[in-house]
């Protein structure tokens, strides 16, 4: 072989070489949320060994049903580039109000109405903060947090209990519990719920004008203005479907266990709900991500915890674990973005 084929042919292995690590990188670019939640699951499958079933692995889509529903809240929030610290200390006091109002009326569609409401007048009040008097969204909902985490406590102290509690003697509670615990084809209801949730709010956000408007704001908030994008409204507005969103999550959570502890129920999910954003890939910047990768991160910080549990760890460490992954999460962030640019 002549010295020029030689050479020729080393030229060529050299870039079949480069564009294989070019195909990796934009793959490990584009579904890096993917690749991390099978990684998470194979050591999931690994540590749990033979104790892995096939309920074991469903139970992965309904321990991510409620997180994964305020996670999708925040996610949409975190698009346009604010944040919502409230959503954990909302979802108690939402809980405790609309258990108290089932306990009235007994009727699961005026609850969940009750309970998808209340989380739009706390989202509404975020959202005019933010949106109109331009207050930072981490101090307002700082704010709120401290606020509603402290009422839904003195709530409690004044009815003389320790929980929130359905009355069991009530009609309608068999068919209320049956909803948040049974399924369909060994899926859950709340994991089916979940999903389907999830795939509207993929639709909207990339396939209508207001998803659109929504990374508009969070990429660059005055090429928006001059584009024309109601800016102020678009704020509130992700505030308000982050309420919502905090809201029905509040009535799975009723349905499937059909109380609230207002001193530790949804303690850290504002953290939990951020992290499992993050790990989906949603830039914390705002205008870039998906939606999709919200499921991805739920799940994987759902397993995170399924593999401390199977490592007999110690449940005080569980946040060191979480808050490292966390780290870990935004550093892969900062490394796309990097290499994006």
């Amino acid at each position: 072989m002549s010295k020029h084929k030689k050479t020729t042919t080393a030229a060529k292995a050299v870039i079949h070489h480069s564009n294989e690590i070019g195909m990796f990188k934009n793959l490990w670019l584009q579904y890096n949320y993917i690749i991390i939640f099978f990684g998470i699951f194979i050591a999931f499958v690994i540590v749990n060994g033979s104790q892995t079933t096939w309920t074991s692995i469903t139970n992965i889509f309904l321990h991510s049903a409620i997180l994964g529903t305020i996670a999708l809240g925040m996610g949409i929030v975190v698009l346009t580039g604010d944040i919502d610290l409230s959503v954990g200390s909302s979802f108690v006091l939402i809980g405790g109000i609309t258990i108290l109002f089932y306990n009235q009326v007994g009727s699961i569609f005026a609850t969940a109405l009750c309970a998808i409401l209340l989380g739009a007048a706390c989202g509404l009040v975020n959202g005019m903060l933010v949106g109109k008097l331009k207050m930072p969204s981490f101090i307002v909902t700082l704010a709120t947090m401290l606020i509603t985490r402290s009422v839904s406590q003195y709530m409690m102290n004044e009815l003389g209990e320790t929980r929130y509690r359905i009355d069991a003697t009530i009609k309608g509670y068999d068919n209320l519990f049956g909803f948040g615990n049974r399924n369909v084809l060994t899926i859950s209801n709340l994991a089916i719920l979940f999903l389907l949730l999830a795939l509207l709010i993929i639709y909207v956000t990339s396939s209508t004008k207001f998803g659109k408007n929504v990374y508009a704001v969070g990429s660059n908030e005055r090429a928006a203005k001059l584009a024309g994008v109601n800016v102020n409204g678009t704020r509130i507005m992700v505030f308000v479907i982050c309420g919502m969103l905090v809201g029905l999550a509040a009535f799975l959570k009723i349905a499937k266990d059909t109380s609230f502890d207002p001193a530790t129920s949804g303690k850290n999910f504002e953290l939990y709900a951020i992290a499992a954003v993050v790990i989906g890939g949603i830039s914390m910047s705002g205008g870039k991500g998906k939606i999709t990768g919200i499921i991805f991160g739920t799940m994987s910080f759902t397993i995170i915890d399924k593999i401390i549990t199977a490592l007999g760890m110690n449940a005080l460490l569980n946040d060191t674990v979480k808050g490292v992954i966390l780290l870990v999460a935004v550093g892969l962030q900062m490394v796309k973005k990097r290499s994006n640019n």
